[in-house]
């Protein structure tokens, strides 16, 4: 691991790391303002891109939510709201919460149950019946009150990873973080490295690693065929948020690219980036 991988992992790692060299400040930027929806494409299943079905995703009091106040039937109609940008090397923080009641004929499973997926295709891509994006989800799951049911696990809709070395088809791999119960908020946070390592936190807590993440297996449909390349792995891919029929609302979206200008003499160089685009490098003011 390298000097610039480890100062970027100053949550999980002592400080004195990187005493030789002082970081630069992180720069967080926020996917979601608070205001409105701009920035982000909606995919509801059986709806075309950007049919926002009976207002399902909406901004409430400076939160992004999932309702279904307008719903008489779930009716399988799984949703994702897409950020519009792809990122490969990055740091994303979500904080959620379940509130309410699932909606009408929702399924079991998805009670109290939503995610955030990485390294998904684009929502245009998307088949109008398809039900999730080929991508790596981060599952969130809220408690019932009393067993242990835990979050920031692993779901994988069309792909595969690996871990401790050996390639792992199961759908779902559970995290070994809290149950987190009723409405309280956590703080979910995804380290991407593009298709070599991607660890899960739960409230700051490591829960999960794995790596290689790739194209693979089922459990997804609708899919159009020729997007799905079996073992080719996923470097980069979008951001997008779930909608399975319990509401749930995100006080905060936001992301640290680990990805730029890698020249200490440029003018937007910084530290912590870990992975190199030089063709971002700026110069007294010029693009390189």
């Amino acid at each position: 691991m390298n000097k610039l991988l480890i100062c970027t992992l100053l949550f999980v790692l002592p400080l004195t790391v990187c005493a030789q060299k002082k970081a630069d400040k992180e720069i967080w930027e926020p996917l979601f303002n608070g205001k409105n929806l701009d920035g982000w494409d909606i995919k509801i299943r059986g709806r075309e891109l950007n049919d926002n079905y009976l207002n399902t995703f909406r901004v409430e009091d400076g939160k992004m939510v999932v309702r279904y106040d307008q719903y008489t039937d779930f009716d399988r109609q799984y949703g994702h709201i897409f950020y519009k940008k792809e990122y490969s090397y990055y740091r994303l923080v979500v904080e959620y919460r379940f509130v309410g009641e699932q909606a009408p004929h929702g399924e079991g499973w998805a009670w109290r149950n939503s995610g955030a997926m990485v390294h998904g295709q684009t929502a245009a891509s998307m088949g109008k019946d398809q039900d999730f994006p080929i991508s790596i989800e981060v599952q969130f799951l809220g408690g019932d009150g009393s067993r242990k049911r835990t979050t920031c696990n692993l779901c994988t809709p069309g792909t595969n990873v690996v871990i401790d070395g050996k390639l792992v088809t199961s759908h779902c791999i559970n995290s070994t973080s809290q149950t987190y119960h009723g409405d309280q908020w956590v703080r979910a946070e995804v380290l991407v490295l593009g298709d070599s390592l991607i660890q899960h936190f739960a409230n700051g807590e490591k829960v999960l690693e794995y790596n290689k993440p790739q194209m693979g297996g089922g459990n997804v449909s609708g899919h159009q065929p020729g997007l799905f390349v079996d073992g080719k792995p996923l470097a980069r891919g979008t951001i997008s948020l779930q909608s399975e029929s319990h509401p749930v609302e995100f006080r905060k979206v936001e992301i640290l690219n680990l990805e730029g200008c890698t020249d200490p003499k440029a003018s937007n160089y910084k530290s912590y980036f870990v992975h190199s685009d030089n063709s971002t490098c700026v110069y007294k003011g010029k693009r390189k």
